[in-house]
Order: structure tokens, then sequence, then C-alpha cells
């Protein structure tokens, strides 16, 4: 089985969008005219194609656990080319609802966090960021449709572990990058220095 990598090289060091097959990476024409996401800084590990689907998939929905070792090696890979793994402070892993948490029986953000966090020797904490209020499902919902749904549905819970630190938000699949631009801005309203996102896997083009 061939893993079909995120591309290394020209992608948008802010946002990550692929844009073209160069050696360097430069800014997009989204995040140079101003419309930048939340975070400062993204990693995927691998490319959200056919073959990578059915892996998220097995492992979300079909108890396929032990993937995670094969994930959590994708994902140091994806920070260490990306990202400066001694500069983050905290890894958070995307929260879910509880109705999710109760379907699945765990958090799959959070498996993978606490895993990562070992391998970096940084520090995890599933009790900072919570999801509040309601939203709709994100599939199937615009570009535009998919920000303003998230938004306000994020919340800090210790502010203090947070405030003036570089902070990783691990999450398991990107399109838009609605949901992580929005826990940026809850993060960094709530006190946080930097953010970073570091996802599993993100299509080549956005939706």
């Amino acid at each position: 089985m061939r893993i079909p990598f995120y591309p290394l090289h020209g992608c948008c060091p802010i946002c990550g969008r692929v844009i073209d097959a160069s050696e360097g990476d430069i800014l997009c024409g989204e995040c140079r005219c101003g419309n930048r996401p939340n975070f400062d800084r993204v990693a995927n590990a691998v490319c959200f194609d056919d073959e990578a689907r059915r892996m998220v998939i097995d492992y979300k929905f079909n108890g396929h656990l032990w993937m995670r070792d094969d994930f959590t090696d994708w994902l140091e890979a994806a920070v260490n080319a990306r990202m400066s793994a001694s500069a983050i402070d905290i890894i958070l892993p995307m929260p879910i609802t509880l109705r999710h948490r109760y379907d699945r029986g765990f958090n799959q953000c959070e498996y993978l966090a606490r895993a990562l966090a070992k391998r970096l020797q940084r520090k995890c904490d599933s009790s900072i960021l919570r999801r509040v209020g309601t939203s709709r499902r994100q599939a199937g919902l615009s570009r535009e449709e998919r920000f303003a749904n998230v938004a306000g549905t994020f919340a800090v819970i210790k502010p203090e572990l947070v405030t003036g630190r570089t902070v990783l938000v691990l999450d398991d699949v990107m399109t838009t990058g609605a949901t992580l631009s929005e826990c940026a801005k809850t993060l960094k309203n709530s006190g946080a220095w930097r953010v970073w996102a570091l996802t599993l896997a993100r299509p080549i083009a956005d939706i």
C-alpha cells in the first residue's frame, strides 16, 4: 500500500494550501490578501484520498485502534518537517461532542494527541478546549457555511494553561480549516501566543 503523504514543499506556510511544485514555500493569494486563518501554521500528514479516507473511517468507526501507532508516526514526521517540536508548549486534541464520544466510545483526536505528546515529550491536555452550543454537521456545507456554522462553538476552560504559550491543536481531517481556525481564534482570545494546527489528513484541493 502506497501512503499518500502530503507535499512538504510548495505549500503556503500559514494555511498549508498547496500552491505549486517548487521547493520553497510562498504565501498563497488568500493569505497575501489578508484572508488568513486564525492559526499561525499548519502541518498535514497525508493527502485525504480514497485510501486515506478508508483508513480514517476504519480508525474512527470500525474499531481499528491499532492504526494509532502508524498515524502517530506520520503526524510526528509532519511536525518535524513543518514545525519546531521543541517550541510547542502544549498539545490539545480537537474536542468532539458528547454524542459523538458516546457513539464511538472515544475521542479519536485525543487518542492521537496523547500518543504524539509522548513521542515529542510535550504536554497534552484534553480538558482545556471544549465544544459549547450546537452546530450542524460540516459535511455538505459550502466553505462560507462551514465558517459560519462553527462560530462561537468552542470555549477555553483553563485559560491560564494557554496564556503566552504556543499551542498545537490536533484534528483528524481538515477540509476548509474552518473548525481549526475557530479553535485558534478562541485560544488566542484566551491568551495563547501562537496556535499551530496539525491534521492527519487533508485534501489537496480545498472545497
